[in-house]
């Protein structure tokens, strides 16, 4: 069948939720982060996910954070609710109260354990009829839902218009998947940053990154306008950033959270969750770092005009 490929290209951010100093979230600072990344330049935004410590939010946290960023980002920016659970109701539940708030579409990601169970939840997912459904094809330690399978999901489920890679090796799994369907399916890349290059030369469409608004969407810009080695060189500078904050998901909260508070965008640096140990040693270091992407962040403010 024939489908329109979602015009978003460029940076689609993963949002870090905020935190007041008393523990609640704290949605002005939510809002205006949201503002100030589309100024930046990003496409869009993911919300709730594993970056917004979405397992530590309550329910109502959880609508009210994707409220306020669809209220900022219409017209401006692509918005697409995270709506993985491990249940399958509460999956589905979660898809139609996003598709409900004005979402762009729905992010999930689905347990694979054969190909026809997970026909089976995709199918059930796509029976809420959000505009469109991104699958998340997460496997940390391996490759993920086998090509054939998206191939023919993409052809068979109106609405799955959108993949999420990462997996290991994710450039692989790019190339195959923009081949098995013409480069019709949009396809994205996200954990996967240190190889974003790579990724571009690729082809994919989108790479969902948190926060350096401005350099993500230089690098993807000098790369877009043909300045490779531009693009390159700067993505270079960034690598001890990268080298950091990947160590684990939870040292990547914790940076880019107190990134945006030296900004002056999270009243807080506050993680809510409990997860990988964060201690003085890592606190130094994200500090020197952070000083590091704050230049670059100038840098490319500068030459952005």
């Amino acid at each position: 069948m024939s489908k329109e490929l979602p015009p978003w290209r460029g940076i689609i951010t993963a949002l870090n939720i905020p935190f007041t100093a008393g523990d609640a979230v704290d949605l002005d600072a939510l809002a205006a982060h949201a503002d100030y990344a589309l100024r930046a330049g990003v496409a869009g935004f993911l919300i709730p996910v594993m970056a917004s410590e979405v397992g530590a939010l309550t329910p109502q946290e959880r609508e009210d954070a994707v409220r306020a960023v669809v209220a900022v980002a219409r017209g401006r920016g692509v918005v697409i609710g995270g709506a993985s659970d491990p249940d399958p109701a509460r999956r589905i539940a979660l898809a139609r109260r996003w598709t409900g708030l004005g979402c762009d579409g729905v992010l999930a990601a689905l347990p694979y354990e054969n190909d026809t169970q997970y026909t089976a939840a995709v199918r059930e997912l796509a029976a809420v009829e959000p505009p469109l459904l991104m699958l998340q094809d997460w496997d940390a330690a391996g490759f993920g839902v086998p090509v054939p399978l998206i191939a023919r999901l993409f052809d068979e489920v109106p609405c799955f218009r959108c993949l999420k890679v990462e997996v290991v090796p994710a450039g692989v799994k790019y190339t195959q998947v923009l081949e098995a369907t013409g480069g019709r399916l949009h396809v994205s890349g996200g954990w996967a940053v240190t190889q974003m290059v790579e990724a571009m030369d690729r082809g994919v469409h989108a790479f969902m990154p948190t926060g350096l608004h401005e350099v993500y969407v230089r690098i993807w810009n000098l790369h877009a306008a043909g300045r490779r080695d531009e693009a390159r060189a700067l993505f270079a500078r960034l690598a001890p950033v990268l080298g950091f904050s990947n160590q684990h998901l939870d040292i990547s909260i914790h940076f880019f959270k107190r990134l945006l508070h030296r900004q002056g965008i999270y009243p807080t640096a506050r993680v809510r969750q409990a997860g990988a140990p964060f201690d003085t040693f890592h606190a130094r270091v994200a500090d020197e770092l952070t000083d590091l992407a704050l230049d670059l962040i100038r840098e490319c403010r500068q030459a952005a005009g």
